[in-house]
């Protein structure tokens, strides 16, 4: 047993946006190919605690819709929530599939959230979030909190870096189709250690964060969802076949990637923070790349001259 609980303790998870290893997502890449198109709120209290402190009221759900850093944010307030629908359905594909951005203005102010899905926005299921952070002291208002202790909770990092999902941590839910999810419900994480107000994660831990945040931008203050895989109806004005791409393994090993496509084209490869790192000339059927860099998430792009293709994969060294 207390082996068990030294390792659970210590363990880490993806580091701040520009480390290596992070799972941070620039609001720019070219992973997102389309954003939240509506946004309805639930609003929570200033301070739970307190129930005549009025509630959270800093921008509207308009805020939360579009590309992050664009059109400001929605402060949820102490439990609040919000729910995000999209043009088109989320799939689940190749890595991940959504990101969530919230306003951080630093790498350890970190104001968090649980996330959840929805096939026909009645039944709900929570993604397995896992906080690791201390809960012997409370975290006060402007208190530190580190990514290295947070799983699958939004707000992770900082603004205009978003948090990303993978459906298929939840292919095994019951009730939701994961390759037709319509929406996206955001829910505060309140961050008190009390109690009375204390929200666990999957694990039944409670989840510290700074609290209490009594001001209007109290709460998560969320900024964007961008989709990564949705379900679009693709239409072929040249009436030609819509090539096919296939690329493996993922995870990478050995520096070897394998790209098999229908067409000649271009395939090239960035970080999450959108920089392009290298490029290949592709020809039809199998090509085998050779990628040497460090450990971590990265996104593959096929080009060519009418259809694009990207994933993620991951490199382990």
């Amino acid at each position: 047993m207390a082996c068990f609980t030294t390792i659970n303790i210590h363990a880490q998870f993806a580091p701040a946006a520009g480390k290596p290893g992070s799972t941070a997502l620039w609001h720019d890449s070219s992973c997102f190919t389309g954003w939240a198109a509506a946004c309805e709120t639930i609003r929570g209290f200033r301070n739970i605690a307190i129930p005549d402190s009025g509630l959270a009221s800093a921008g509207t759900g308009a805020s939360a819709t579009g590309n992050a850093l664009q059109n400001g944010i929605i402060s949820l307030g102490d439990g609040g929530s919000a729910t995000l629908t999209f043009d088109y359905p989320i799939i689940n594909g190749p890595g991940w599939d959504f990101a969530v951005f919230e306003n951080s203005f630093l790498d350890t102010f970190l104001e968090l959230a649980f996330v959840e899905v929805s096939s026909d926005g009645k039944r709900y299921v929570r993604f397995p979030a896992i906080s690791l952070t201390d809960t012997s002291r409370q975290t006060e208002a402007f208190g530190y909190t580190y990514p290295e202790k947070i799983h699958n909770l939004a707000g992770k990092y900082r603004a205009g870096f978003g948090t990303p999902f993978d459906l298929n941590e939840l292919a095994d839910s019951a009730g939701i189709d994961i390759n037709n999810i319509t929406h996206v419900r955001i829910m505060d994480v309140v961050g008190s250690i009390l109690p009375a107000f204390a929200q666990r994660d999957s694990k039944g831990q409670i989840v510290n964060d700074p609290w209490p945040t009594s001001f209007l931008s109290g709460g998560f203050d969320l900024d964007a969802v961008g989709v990564i895989h949705q379900k679009l109806s693709i239409k072929n004005n040249s009436n030609t076949q819509i090539p096919s791409i296939k690329i493996w393994p993922n995870p990478v090993y050995n520096n070897e990637l394998n790209v098999h496509c229908d067409e000649q084209g271009l395939v090239e490869l960035y970080n999450l923070s959108g920089q392009k790192i290298d490029s290949w000339n592709v020809h039809k059927g199998q090509n085998t790349l050779n990628i040497a860099i460090h450990t971590g998430m990265y996104l593959i792009r096929y080009i060519n001259s009418s259809k694009s293709f990207s994933q993620t994969i991951e490199i382990i060294r």
